[in-house]
């Protein structure tokens, strides 16, 4: 590794020393300065760009240019002539000032699509060949080489910070625009050009009447000989572990004509590549994004989904994935697209974690735990889609969207407290999601924009656990762990195991409309109305029982402090209803974009227990919201927002019979909780200068949250189970957050910078008694590499995150430190021969002393006879150091966990690829 960074530096160092700068000025025929020309140059023998830059707000531009070479300067600006004239560089710096002329036949204007990277208003545009170097094969080793674009540890692309919306291939979303899905599948070589749009809109009427900063899309431009046939690759593979035999079959197909598209992507493998996760599974595509503001109302869903654990590579030690693919669209004319996805998912891992955990409360022993799951996940997945143009004037959408599971979950548990106890999850849920919409712009003043949003929603998991008892020690001074929290629930101590089962079945069905009217009183402001409607209906059942050794059911009598009357069952129905109008305003003044706003909301909410008991709740409520936005350039911005919101719990909350969300935790709702609402305030900076290649991205937020739904946990004595109910906390909580990234490139390196700062007070009551906690949680990281087109590329990283945790019901802060550098390889030799690598090192600290450090390498060699050989072979090795697990540090209210993750072992495979 060494060896690599010396050559690396010693390669940077000569390509400086060997080069001048070429710098001037470009202005019109009246002496103004022409702000963002394209300026390029272009080598003479290569026939190739060897510099290229922009020009800044007073038309300087820099170039760093090879001595003693012939180049064609070319410049470019759109309704200007072109210029072009060759130079000879020599041993100094050189400059040169230019004038350019109007041109209204836009001659020239082509040399713009050879650009590495160019700006379009809103719009930039990468040519993906400038960014390759050959050892590239999917779309996301093409973006992760972009300026102020990243690919985040959740796979999700960033642009300057803000998460990318959708990805669309020639214009036509990819499988509903899921961001991941495309990074890791469409191959490299088919990417022309990749175009980010920033303020997106997809209904172009309301682009001139909203604020837009924090929606952005993608858009990939194919290659001309990726159109009209298909392309995409067929990959297999198989070797050997320690424990059993890899395969790996993934074929990805793609096909492109104007007017429909054709995307298919399998996948069977057991070596932890995970296309599409559980997680992912249950947000897929099953959200539609709202054309307006939110309106200031977050109702919370039902959500009684298993406890799943989410697999990957690094925290799996079995991993088999199957995965069936198809999306779609068809454009039948011009006035109407279809298009539509169907997937299949299927899953199966194994886990092993073991978890020291240290209580804050000093009454609660510390608890040690070595779990071993094993998970099974089927979930299919479907989307139809329908938008029909009439004309400019009309829009209308439709979207129906659904998901279907069948999942089961096995676990056994070593604890030190609680001696042996085994688990079993299972679940079948389904959620159906429909959104229409209509838009119509009545005249040129007058535009109508109508949504209506439906979710069904049903899930039913079924828990079992059993844990181990001894009936003759039940009142020892020395009895089992759980003995006084059975006779706490209420069960039968008299049974050799504590057989508990808990059946629950959550319904939810709500009905979202509103209706927007955009008034533009003249060119620079304009009035939005608003009025619409949530209509929303949960219901909850559930039953908590015991199974006698001798297979009878038990129904328990519990009798849990501070609880009255605690039941063992639910039939609970909660109807929620908000009827709301509001105002906003719009105006744009100089650099300035001001808009102020209100919504007056009408809020009733009401639940109903076991049939009799109904709690209700009406009030009006006057959110106001304000947004500024500071354009200070065309890539230069600052935008500050306050709104205020209100928000709701969901069912589960508020059901008051007992639910057993582990062996160790059960839960009591209740029915009286008010309305949570929360202020917050932020202010997000950016800036992208394609003069001196930097990007910049801050943001700032605080929340404040009043009548915060927390809840008030009691510990049995000495145990680690406890009974907990819901309260609205007495005490404001609050959040406040700082990030900060910046990255500049010097030549052929790229260099980064990012830092996180979070502080967060809340409140939680541990055994009835007011419970202060407070993190501070800040980390810095840093990257520099290269991207040379001909030679090795190497990526270093370093990153560190501190956590200070201080509880009121401790005396010490507890301090954690994780070290994380990085190191990444990446070369094209012989234009056969790629070489890959990636190592990582991990050191985890807690109060000065090493917990836990392990280091990853995974590495791969590959060869193909040229660029467009059809076949390659490939020689993977993930964990090539054979690292059997990983540390990770965590902190809640109620304890400090040191959790040890098994991963995957040693894999060493073979891999062929097809390329179409």
């Amino acid at each position: 590794m060494k060896k690599l960074l010396l050559i690396a530096i010693f390669m940077v160092s000569w390509a400086t020393t060997a080069q001048i700068k070429y710098s001037g000025v470009v202005k019109d025929s009246i002496g103004e300065p022409l702000e963002m020309a394209n300026v390029i140059a272009l080598d003479t023998v290569a026939k190739r760009i060897a510099s290229y830059g922009f020009t800044d707000a007073k038309g300087v531009f820099k170039l760093d240019l090879a001595k003693n070479t012939v180049y064609n300067i070319k410049i470019s600006y759109v309704g200007f002539k072109e210029i072009s004239e060759n130079i000879k560089t020599g041993e100094t710096d050189m400059s040169k000032n230019y004038t350019m002329y109007e041109d209204n036949m836009l001659e020239g204007i082509n040399i713009v699509a050879k650009m590495p990277v160019t700006v379009k208003g809103d719009t930039i545009i990468y040519n993906a060949d400038s960014f390759k170097n050959g050892s590239e094969r999917k779309l996301k080793d093409v973006l992760e080489k972009l300026p102020g674009v990243e690919i985040n540890d959740a796979g999700q692309i960033e642009v300057e910070g803000k998460a990318v919306e959708k990805i669309m291939v020639d214009g036509k979303e990819f499988f509903s625009g899921d961001t991941k899905l495309a990074t890791e599948n469409i191959p490299s070589n088919a990417v022309d050009k990749i175009q980010v749009l920033r303020n997106y809109s997809n209904v172009s009427q309301l682009s001139g009447v909203q604020n837009n900063q924090d929606r952005v899309a993608i858009n990939i431009k194919l290659k001309e000989g990726k159109k009209n046939f298909w392309f995409g690759d067929i990959s297999a593979g198989g070797g050997q572990s320690q424990d059993e035999t890899l395969y790996l079959f993934q074929p990805k197909l793609f096909y492109y004509t104007p007017k429909y598209t054709i995307n298919i992507i399998g996948d069977v493998n057991n070596l932890g590549d995970v296309v599409i996760s559980r997680r992912d599974a249950r947000s897929f595509g099953g959200s539609f994004q709202s054309q307006s503001p939110s309106n200031g109302t977050n109702i919370s869903l039902g959500d009684a989904g298993i406890g799943f654990l989410n697999a990957g590579a690094r925290n799996a030690n079995r991993i088999e994935t199957k995965l069936s693919a198809l999306n779609f669209s068809y454009s039948p004319n011009p006035k109407l697209d279809l298009s539509g996805f169907l997937i299949w998912s299927g899953n199966s891992n194994g886990q092993r974690n073991i978890n020291d955990i240290d209580y804050v409360d000093p009454t609660i022993p510390d608890e040690f735990r070595d779990t071993r799951t094993n998970q099974t996940s089927n979930t299919g997945l479907f989307r139809f889609s329908t938008v029909y143009k009439k004309d400019f004037n009309n829009q209308l959408n439709y979207n129906i969207s659904g998901r279907f599971s069948n999942e089961f979950s096995n676990e056994s548990v070593d604890s030190r407290v609680l001696s042996d106890i085994n688990q079993f999850e299972s679940a079948t849920p389904y959620t159906i999601n429909q959104d229409f919409s209509y838009f119509y712009t009545a005249s040129e003043k007058s535009i109508f924009a109508l949504e209506v949003k439906h979710l069904l929603q049903d899930e039913d998991p079924f828990y079992i656990a059993s844990l181990e008892n001894d009936p003759n020690n039940n009142d020892d001074a020395d009895n089992d762990g759980f003995d006084d929290a059975a006779e706490t629930l209420g069960l039968d101590r008299s049974n050799m195991f504590y057989t508990l089962e808990q059946d629950r079945k959550v319904k939810s069905n709500q009905l979202d409309a509103k209706l927007d009217y955009y008034y533009i009183l003249n060119q620079k402001s304009n009035l939005n109305f608003v009025a619409g409607t949530i209509l929303s209906q949960q219901n909850f059942d559930s039953r908590f029982f015991q199974i006698l050794d001798n297979g009878a059911e038990l129904d328990p009598n519990p009798t849990i402090p501070g609880i009255v009357d605690p039941q063992t069952t639910n039939d609970t129905e909660y109807n929620f209803t908000d009827i709301y109008a509001g105002l906003r305003y719009r105006l744009r003044s100089g650099i300035f974009t001001f808009t102020p706003g209100f919504t007056l909301h009408s809020y009733n909410s009401n639940n109903t227990q076991y049939g009799t008991e109904t709690f209700e709740d009406k009030f009006f409520k006057l959110l106001p919201e304000f947004n500024v936005i500071a354009q200070f350039k065309q890539s230069e911005s600052l935008n500050f927002t306050y709104r205020q919101q209100v928000n709701f719990t969901d069912v589960n909350q508020i059901a008051r019979g007992i639910v057993a969300n582990s062996y160790d935790s059960f839960f009591f709702g209740n029915s009286e909780l008010i309305n949570a609402s929360f202020h917050n305030v932020s202010l997000n900076y950016r800036s992208f200068n394609l003069f001196n290649n930097s990007n910049v991205f801050a943001r700032v937020n605080y929340t404040k949250t009043i009548d915060q739904v927390n809840r008030n946990t009691i510990f049995e004595p000495g145990s680690v189970v406890s009974s907990s109910n819901s309260i609205n906390s007495p005490l404001d909580n609050e959040n406040f957050t700082a990030i900060l990234s910046a990255g500049k490139t010097f030549g052929k390196i790229q260099t980064r910078l990012g830092g996180n700062y979070n502080f967060n007070r809340s409140y939680q009551f541990i055994n009835s008694l007011e419970n202060t906690n407070e993190n501070i949680s800040y980390g810095f990281n840093t990257r520099i590499g290269t991207n040379f087109r001909k030679a090795p590329n190497v990526t270093l990283r370093y990153n560190i995150s501190f956590s200070n945790q201080e509880n009121s019901a401790r005396p010490d802060i507890v301090k954690t430190v994780r070290h994380t550098p990085s190191i990444n390889f990446d070369a094209y030799i012989w234009k056969s021969v790629t070489l890959t690598s990636d190592y990582s090192f991990t050191d985890q600290r807690q109060n000065g002393v090493s917990a836990n450090s392990f280091s990853l390498w995974n590495a791969k060699l590959a060869y193909r006879k040229d660029s467009d050989a059809k076949w390659e072979y490939e020689v993977v090795g993930n964990n090539l150091l054979a690292t059997g697990s990983q540390a990770s540090v965590s902190q809640s209210v109620f304890a400090f966990t040191l959790n040890e993750r098994f991963i995957l072992p040693r894999f060493i495979s073979f891999r062929v690829r097809y390329q179409l």
